[in-house]
């Protein structure tokens, strides 16, 4: 057999060692120890990790990049994120949108971030974000899948408008269909706006993914709405719960009967790690709430769970570098996933998990699969999280799209090697 590509003695992230991946035509054409096939070029892994591509589950595109603009969040707040975003809106240019964004991707290939799903505010009538992120997606589509959520930031019900708005965003191709219940003006608005956006994507076949229950409020409870609208509505699979902070807070009888009823429902779960730790528990003094969502109690119920990154240097959070593994590295830390599956768990809410909450079939390391892959400086998922690890290549279908130097340090201490290594000796799994 004659490939283009070949990676030999390759790891695998579930446990298999010693690969060899063969790529034709841009997909994967084999997956086996010792290929004997005729290849285009040949790169050894010797031993390292080769993982699908990463996907960041939920993010905001629209807004990235554009911190200190019109001003510093001082408080660090949500909601004060919120009002900055509402003063930087009147001002916005698509020229801007679209370079910030396409700054924002050229990190994200740098990374192995290979898909993407924003979340784009409707509010503004003009819908320039709209309009600058479905270019956007059109400029990228050769190398990162960015699948887009029509967001109304200010309240489907509440702003004046955002229905029709959010309703035009899908008619010009926007992909999912979004909401945030709990900034209703009321709990009963929020259940309302469930309903409507629910029954809008039930009409139009699309997924649904809604800021839900972003709050230290124990009795904020939309997921609850959206699960029984999910079952209702027959859109099992189809939908998410973004955030879902409030179950930190809940009483854990109401959780009892809580996450039974998401996981019966068929509905996702995306936590973001940096921002939840960062926005929640600014009432408290201390014992301070930390406010990421129950992903381990989940996880074993098996609702699936996903990590986002939510937000990179803008009116939230001024950190962050399109690395998902810095955001897996975060969860596990704050859910205390320590434990060896509980942190390839974490992995996989950054790379098959998301794959399957956007639908995203044609990612995997599987024969057939298109050829999206990242060789990794670390032998094993863990390893690769405990370093985040340098991505060496990253491929997109068959084709290398960026490239890193393996991270090297050389020593000058007499006595001591010239040459120090991160990597254990046999990978991160205890002997």
């Amino acid at each position: 057999m004659s490939v283009d590509f070949l990676l030999k003695n390759c790891n695998l992230p579930d446990g298999r060692s010693g690969v060899d991946i063969a790529i034709a035509a841009g997909r994967i054409a084999a997956i086996s120890p010792a290929l004997d096939v005729q290849a285009g070029q040949t790169v050894d892994a010797a031993g390292q990790l080769v993982a699908p591509p990463f996907i960041d589950a939920h993010f905001h595109m629209d807004s990235t990049l554009s911190y200190g603009q019109p001003r510093v969040n001082r408080s660090g707040t949500l909601l004060e994120g919120i009002a900055l975003w509402g003063e930087l809106k009147p001002t916005l240019t698509q020229d801007a949108l679209v370079k910030r964004a396409l700054a924002y991707c050229d990190w994200a290939a740098a990374r192995g971030l290979l898909a993407i799903r924003s979340h784009v505010d409707v509010c503004d009538p003009r819908l320039l974000a709209v309009e600058a992120l479905l270019h956007v997606r059109d400029r990228v589509r050769p190398y990162i899948d960015l699948q887009l959520v029509a967001f109304p930031q200010d309240g489907v019900l509440r702003a004046p408008g955002a229905l029709a708005n959010l309703t035009r965003a899908l008619d010009m191709g926007v992909d999912v269909v979004g909401g945030i219940p709990h900034f209703e003006r009321t709990m009963q608005d929020g259940a309302e706006s469930v309903r409507v956006l629910c029954e809008l994507a039930a009409e139009r076949g699309l997924r649904v993914d809604m800021h839900c229950d972003e709050s230290d409020d124990p009795l904020s409870r939309h997921i609850e709405t959206l699960a029984y609208h999910t079952q209702r509505l027959g859109l099992q699979g189809r939908v998410t719960g973004s955030h879902l902070t409030s179950m930190h807070s809940m009483d854990n009888y109401y959780v009892s009967k809580l996450i039974p009823l998401i996981a019966e429902s068929g509905v996702a779960v995306i936590a973001n790690p940096l921002i939840n730790i960062t926005l929640q528990g600014r009432h408290d003094s201390y014992p301070k709430r930390r406010g990421m969502t129950r992903v381990p109690e989940l996880l074993a119920a098996g609702v699936p769970v996903a990590f986002g990154h939510d937000c990179v240097m803008d009116p939230w959070y001024s950190l962050g570098s399109a690395d998902m593994l810095e955001v897996a590295h975060m969860g596990l830390h704050v859910a205390q996933m320590t434990g060896q599956d509980a942190m390839r768990a974490c992995f996989q809410a950054v790379t098959e998990t998301p794959a399957r909450i956007l639908g995203l079939d044609e990612t995997g390391l599987a024969v057939g699969k298109r050829a999206d892959l990242v060789l990794l400086q670390a032998r094993d998922p863990v390893e690769a999280l405990r370093l985040r690890a340098t991505r060496l290549l990253v491929m997109r279908a068959g084709q290398i799209i960026a490239s890193t130097p393996p991270a090297t340090t050389t020593l000058h201490l007499e006595g001591r090697p010239a040459a120090v290594s991160f990597l254990s000796a046999g990978g991160s799994t205890p002997c």
